[in-house]
C-alpha cells in the first residue's frame, strides 16, 4: 500500500472502503510473511467489513481507512489474545472505547496487532523491523508500528505505559503519538497502570493525527504554528541523557540546526533537580499498580513467567513509605513542567536511545519515554532522521498537558524539515 492510502489521503480521494480493503489485504499478503506484525487477520472479513461501510447511507470522516489494532484491545468481531496461551482465541464481543469511536467514524479495522506478553514487558515477540528483518520494530506495540511503517495498515493503535508506542515509531521510522493521559478512553483495554496507561496512535502522515484528533474530541487551540519560523523550541536531555549512543546524540544536534534554519529559536531547557528522581518514581509507580494488575494471571496461569512472578512478590521491595513519595513526586513534576513548558512553543527531546537494535529478543530500552508517560503529557515522535546504520532516529515534540494539537502541528512542520534533509542528502 502507498502513501497515497494514508487517512488524508483515502479521504481526499473518496476511495470506497473496498478499495482500500483490498489495497491493504494485498500489501498485507506481501509483506506478513515476512514482518509478522498480525496476531489475527482474516481477508474475508475485511471484505465484508468493507462491504457493509460502504452500504453505509452517509461516510464517517474515517471511512475505509485500514487500522491495525493492539492485541490487548477488545474488538467485538476479532480475539483479544494478548499473546498468552492462557487467552487463546479469548473473543469478549465487546469493543474497547477506542475501537468503537473509530468504527462510528468508518474506519475499516483491518485485524489484531503483535504485542509483547500483556502489554507488560520488553521481552521481544516475532514481528520484526520491516526496514531490516534482523532488527526489533520496538515494543509493546511491535505489530502496530511495524504493520503501519510496512504499508498494511495507514494507521494503528498501541499503548503506552513506559515507551511502548513512542519507540516503536521511532525504530519503524512512523510518526508516534502518546496523547495525554485519559484523553482517549481505556475502557476495554488490558490493565497495567492506572496512571501510566495511554492509547497510542501511528500513522505514515502526520495530518492523519489531526483527523483522528478530531475524531476523539481533543481540545481545539487557538493560534496553532503554520511555520517553523519564530517558534521558541526547548531542548531537554532529561535525566538519562546518558543512555543516548552516540547516533542519537548527533541526531538530536542535527535536528536542532535543521530547526533553527527554518527560522526556529532552539535553547537548552534543564530540568530541576527533583527530575532527577522521576524515573525511579515510575518504576515505583508501575512496580505497585503492576502488581495488582498482574496478580490474577500469576494465581491462574500454570507456567507464567517469573518477571510477572517478582511483581506479585514484590521483589524491589516497594514499601507504602516508598510508593507515597514516588506518587508525591510524580504529581510535583507534572506542575513544574507544566510551568516550564509555558515558556516555550513545544519541547524536544529524543525518541529513542538507539536506532532499532538488532536482534528480536528484547524490545529496546525506553529510558527516553517513561519520565514523559508519568508526566501525563502529549509526545509525537516525528521521523525523518536516520542513523549510521541507516535506521531511523525519531525526535519527540512534547506538550503541556491537552495541548496534543501543538505537538503534531509542531511534529509535522518537522518531519517535513528532516525528511527534506534527508532527501537533499540522498
Amino acid at each position: 500500500m502507498s502513501d497515497t492510502l494514508t487517512a488524508s489521503a483515502i479521504r481526499a480521494a473518496g476511495l470506497s472502503a473496498s478499495e482500500t480493503a483490498e489495497a491493504v489485504i494485498s500489501m498485507i499478503e506481501q509483506r506478513e510473511e515476512d514482518v509478522q506484525a498480525w496476531a489475527h487477520f482474516d481477508a474475508e472479513a475485511v471484505r465484508a467489513q468493507a462491504a457493509e461501510l460502504d452500504a453505509r447511507p452517509e461516510r464517517g470522516p474515517l471511512h475505509g481507512v485500514p487500522v491495525g489494532v493492539k492485541d490487548v484491545i477488545n474488538t467485538k468481531d476479532m480475539p483479544t489474545q494478548h499473546n498468552s496461551a492462557r487467552y487463546l482465541g479469548s473473543q469478549p464481543g465487546v469493543d474497547a472505547a477506542c475501537v468503537d469511536t473509530l468504527r462510528h467514524a468508518g474506519a475499516l479495522i483491518v485485524g489484531k496487532t503483535v504485542t509483547t506478553e500483556f502489554a507488560f514487558t520488553s521481552r521481544g515477540s516475532k514481528t520484526r523491523n520491516p526496514l531490516d528483518l534482523t532488527r526489533t520494530p520496538g515494543g509493546s506495540s511491535s505489530g502496530s508500528g511495524a504493520a503501519v511503517a510496512a504499508g498494511m495498515a495507514s494507521l494503528a493503535l498501541g499503548t503506552q505505559t513506559g515507551g511502548s508506542t513512542i519507540r516503536p515509531a521511532s525504530y519503524n521510522g512512523v510518526f508516534g503519538w502518546k496523547p495525554t493521559w485519559n484523553a482517549i478512553s481505556r475502557e476495554g483495554l488490558k490493565m497495567y497502570s492506572a496512571t501510566c496507561d495511554t492509547l497510542g496512535l501511528y500513522a505514515r502522515d502526520a495530518d492523519d493525527f489531526g483527523m483522528l484528533a478530531d475524531v476523539f474530541g481533543f481540545f481545539a487551540l487557538a493560534d496553532l504554528p503554520v511555520s517553523l519560523s519564530g517558534l521558541k523550541i526547548g531542548f531537554t536531555r532529561t535525566p538519562t541523557w546518558e543512555q543516548c549512543e552516540p547516533s542519537v546524540v548527533a541526531a538530536m544536534d542535527q535536528a536542532a540546526s535543521l530547526l533553527e534554519a527554518a527560522g526556529a529559536s532552539v535553547s537548552e531547557l534543564v530540568l530541576p533537580g527533583p527530575f532527577d528522581k522521576i524515573h525511579a518514581a515510575h518504576a515505583s509507580i508501575l512496580d505497585c499498580e503492576g502488581r495488582s494488575a498482574v496478580l490474577n494471571e500469576v494465581l491462574t496461569t500454570e507456567g507464567i513467567h517469573d518477571e510477572f512472578v517478582a511483581k506479585v512478590e514484590n521483589r524491589k521491595g516497594e514499601t507504602p513509605d516508598s510508593l507515597r513519595a514516588a506518587y508525591r513526586l510524580a504529581d510535583e513534576c507534572r506542575g513544574i513542567f507544566d510551568d516550564l513548558a509555558s515558556g516555550y512553543d513545544i519541547v524536544m527531546t529524543p525518541s529513542a536511545t538507539s536506532e532499532a537494535p538488532v536482534g528480536l529478543t528484547s524490545t529496546g530500552n525506553a529510558s527516553m519515554n517513561s519520565m514523559w508517560t508519568v508526566l501525563q503529557v502529549p509526545v509525537v515522535s516525528a521521523p525523518g532522521l536516520v542513523g549510521p546504520a541507516g535506521m531511523p532516529i525519531g525526535v519527540s515534540f512534547v506538550a503541556r498537558r491537552y495541548e496534543d494539537r501543538r505537538a503534531i502541528a509542531v511534529a509535522k512542520l518537522a518531519g517535513q524539515v528532516f525528511s527534506g534533509a534527508l532527501a537533499a542528502a540522498a
